[in-house]
């Protein structure tokens, strides 16, 4: 873990650049470091059931998308309240994830994977089915009222940033309780914690629902910040963009996903304005970092400090 005083430094020079991107002409730099934000939490989600869990999923993104397209089908409907629209987008993901979870849990290995892949195929094929709700070609996400504040670029880094903070505290007391510690129990001996008298199948589906409530909440922010809802958000490209980013940042890493969003989202950023075949550069970091860091870049700046 990162020391408190630097985690307050980081903290505080994240709340002082909006205003100083404002007074310099780099609000695009601020729109970037609100996309970053969430995929950390996006990132970070997945880190939960893939890090702590061991529990291999290929269909995150079908959260993250249906977040995104609970916001922007309630507001073409009428619903202008982000006091409705949230609670409603969180609870169509958790209860998602719970009937998904109930299913793909009674299979392991890489049935697991494929049974997690097709689910989230097949909201995806539902979603573009959907004609009267843009089809393949999406559907537009006007932001919410909250009533207290105008959700403006600037509110949004600060809404995001928040949501991020508090919602990474709150893994890190959850990874480091009694429940975070049955949970990676189960990932390194499911047989022996079981045999301890732990209901497995419970844990694992609970870290479930919980990993796909926060994928959906990161949705939400995305259609904010887009202000659109796209099918690619559910597609298996971009459940495949979630895991790399906590490879590369560090799997069971608390950290990694955090860190595994700021390095792939930079590096994106950087390598398409090089050149039209970024992917080959990505996937070259990527290939350098599984074989020299297994552990991730979390895992590396670990082993450096000697931790």
């Amino acid at each position: 873990m990162l020391r408190k005083g630097w985690l307050l430094l980081l903290l505080g020079l994240l709340l002082a650049f909006p205003p100083v991107a404002s007074a310099t002409g780099l609000e695009f730099y601020m729109g970037l470091l609100t996309k970053i934000m969430i995929f950390a939490l996006a990132a970070s989600s997945l880190n939960l059931i893939l890090g702590y869990g061991g529990m291999v999923s290929f269909g995150h993104a079908a959260y993250f998308g249906v977040g995104a397209y609970t916001v922007a089908i309630l507001t073409r409907e009428g619903l202008t309240s982000a006091w409705v629209i949230w609670p409603v987008a969180l609870a169509l993901c958790a209860l998602l994830a719970f009937l998904i979870g109930a299913i793909s849990l009674r299979t392991r290995g890489v049935y697991f994977i494929m049974i997690t892949l097709a689910f989230a195929q097949m909201i995806y094929f539902v979603v573009v089915s959907f004609k009267q709700y843009g089809g393949e070609d999406g559907l537009r996400a006007r932001r919410p009222e909250f009533g207290l504040f105008e959700l403006n670029d600037t509110t949004l880094y600060y809404l995001t940033l928040g949501v991020l903070a508090a919602c990474l505290y709150g893994l890190y007391r959850l990874v480091g309780s009694r429940f975070g510690r049955v949970l990676q129990a189960i990932r390194e001996n499911e047989s022996r914690t079981a045999a301890l008298g732990y209901p497995v199948y419970y844990f694992q589906l609970l870290a479930f629902v919980l990993a796909g409530t926060l994928a959906g909440l990161a949705g939400v922010l995305m259609a904010h910040y887009t202000q659109y809802a796209s099918p690619n958000l559910l597609a298996w490209q971009q459940s495949g963009h979630l895991m790399m980013m906590v490879i590369l940042g560090g799997v069971g890493q608390f950290w990694g996903g955090v860190l595994g969003a700021v390095v792939l989202s930079l590096v994106e950023e950087v390598l398409q304005d090089l050149t039209i075949h970024w992917q080959l550069g990505v996937g070259v970091i990527l290939l350098l970092v599984v074989l020299f860091a297994p552990k991730g870049l979390a895992g590396l700046w670990r082993r450096r400090k000697g931790l």
